[in-house]
């Protein structure tokens, strides 16, 4: 994952600028960002508290511990599948 230049609480404080109606296009100067940059944060974070970004980041941690799991799980079923695979074809041959 590519990592940014801005943390969440700076992206939710431009965010709240722009709900306080300062301007998309003076927020891009003023911050140096995009304003597609600026759209991306507000469909990502837009109307968040920290409590909820703080929540947000503790539930895509323990999905990605989850996964991995799931993936060494699954890898290791494979595994026994190929083995179960290759032994009934040394029988037949």
């Amino acid at each position: 994952m590519k990592k940014t230049r801005f943390t969440e609480r700076q992206i939710l404080s431009v965010l709240q600028e722009m709900e306080a109606g300062i301007l998309v296009t003076d927020l891009t100067r003023k911050h140096g960002v995009s304003s597609a940059t600026i759209y991306n944060w507000r469909a990502k974070f837009g109307g968040m508290t920290e409590s909820e970004l703080k929540k947000l980041r503790q539930l895509e941690q323990e999905n990605r511990r989850l996964w991995k799991n799931c993936e060494r799980k699954i890898n290791t079923s494979l595994q026994m599948v190929t083995v179960a695979f290759l032994a009934l074809l040394l029988k037949r041959f």
